[in-house]
């Protein structure tokens, strides 16, 4: 799923930062721009509001997209102004184990798994990309008629008259697509 978002969703490049390059390093009015992007489109909202409490420290959590990325990019995260850490949302109901905070109307899900693209700014760094979703923006389609299937062959199988190959392999009907273009965006930026 990965591959396909950094294939062929829509991008925008962070332009709020301070850095230098070309995209620069997230700020909260990047986030802010997506947001504005995404609402213009119809974009619906993934997360609920998670309403203020009388508890010391933390703050109320808005109508949310979710936005997809890499671990490298915490320490900027947390940086930016008017982030708020997951530790510090009122209610700790319906948050994901991954969800590392939010900022603006966006909660972010990290993973050392997210999208990068290698030495591909202006300067020659690595860009992150962060996919910034709204509701149905994609999908995981399985095709009716077929499932997954492990192959194996053991030594001496087919075409090997030594006996000494063996092949495995793994096999299922998928496919993956964005449903609306316009309901999801990858923020590039930089670090």
């Amino acid at each position: 799923m990965r591959s396909m978002l950094e294939s062929t969703a829509s991008f925008v490049n962070c332009v709020g930062g301070t850095n230098g390059d070309n995209p620069t390093e997230p700020t909260a009015a990047d986030f802010e721009t997506v947001v504005t992007s995404l609402q213009n489109s119809d974009a619906e909202f993934i997360g609920d509001v998670v309403e203020g409490e009388n508890k010391f420290g933390t703050g109320p959590v808005r109508d949310s997209y979710f936005c997809m990325a890499h671990t490298a990019l915490i320490p900027r995260l947390q940086a930016m102004n008017g982030f708020i850490s997951k530790a510090q949302y009122p209610s700790q109901l319906n948050i994901l184990s991954a969800e590392w905070g939010s900022v603006n109307n966006v909660r972010l899900v990290l993973s050392s798994r997210g999208s990068i693209t290698p030495n591909a700014s202006l300067l020659g760094a690595n860009v992150y990309n962060m996919f910034v979703t709204g509701q149905e923006s994609y999908t995981s389609i399985q095709l009716d008629g077929e499932s997954a299937k492990f192959i194996y062959h053991p030594p001496g199988w087919g075409d090997d008259p030594a006996e000494l190959r063996q092949t495995a392999a793994f096999r299922f009907a998928h496919a993956r697509a964005i449903t609306n273009d316009a309901w999801i965006i990858n923020l590039r930026a930089t670090l």
